[in-house]
């Protein structure tokens, strides 16, 4: 598990404006139903974004998140994974994750991205570019998102599991990285024991095959799930993963 129920986003960089967020319900291009939360600037900076949850799926964390990119200027939403197996009960503690987790497959969680994209279209009056950014699971599934062309400008991930092989893939994250189509930012702990370092390194050089511009960055010491305003150890590392991010949305708008 990435994130608990107790667990927030560390505050921006600098201060933010108004944000306004609501859940919402989505329709997928197979019918299906999935929950998502979205959250608008008062102040639209031209930029919007798909938050890609870890394997609990929509709680509050994502939610939390969003509203802080929205108070950056950055209209995001945060989808759940979910619909197909648990309709739109709540991802509180409660919920057994793992089983639902082992259902996913790549191209169903495709289209719940497209559906996300599409009202994130929808929602602005005038084209802004899009980019996804996830966490563990959900960094693993922007940079697989990262492979497709969906109108997206760049793909941010947070400790992404690369020796994860989803269903409906026949590789890895890692081995399928060549493929990357846009920019990539990629932020790591250099203590996750999750992830070795050498396939972090890895990963910087198949982008380097690929021909996307990219930055991957491992915070020594930092731990999986570093960014987290309850680390107080590792306040530094969020503050700079922070404004990587928001440059890096500025970059490629």
């Amino acid at each position: 598990m990435c994130y608990d129920n107790d667990a927030r986003p560390p505050d921006l960089p600098a201060a933010g404006g108004a944000a306004h967020g609501q859940d919402l319900v989505l329709t997928s291009a197979d019918g299906t139903q999935f929950a998502a939360y979205t959250a608008r600037p008062e102040q639209p900076g031209g930029a919007q974004i798909v938050i890609l949850p870890d394997v609990r799926g929509l709680h509050g964390f994502y939610k939390a998140l969003a509203l802080r990119f929205a108070e950056a200027g950055v209209e995001a939403i945060a989808l759940d994974y979910f619909g197909r197996t648990a309709g739109l009960t709540a991802r509180d503690d409660s919920f057994e994750f793992m089983p639902h987790v082992q259902k996913l497959t790549v191209p169903t969680v495709f289209q719940d991205v497209q559906a996300a994209i599409a009202h994130l279209h929808s929602s602005a009056p005038e084209s802004q570019s899009i980019f996804t950014v996830g966490f563990c699971l959900g960094g693993s599934l922007s940079l697989l998102t990262g492979t497709q062309e969906f109108g997206q400008r760049g793909t941010i991930a947070f400790y992404a599991g690369l020796s994860r092989q989803m269903a409906g893939s026949d590789k890895t994250v890692l081995e399928l990285s060549t493929n990357e189509k846009h920019p990539v930012l990629g932020l790591f702990g250099g203590a996750d024991q999750g992830i070795p370092v050498e396939q972090v390194h890895t990963l910087d050089q198949n982008l380097d095959t690929a021909g996307v511009e990219h930055e991957v960055v491992i915070y020594e010491g930092a731990p999986h799930s570093f960014f987290d305003r309850k680390a107080v150890d590792f306040a530094e590392a969020s503050t700079n993963a922070w404004e990587r991010i928001l440059n890096f949305i500025s970059s490629y708008k």
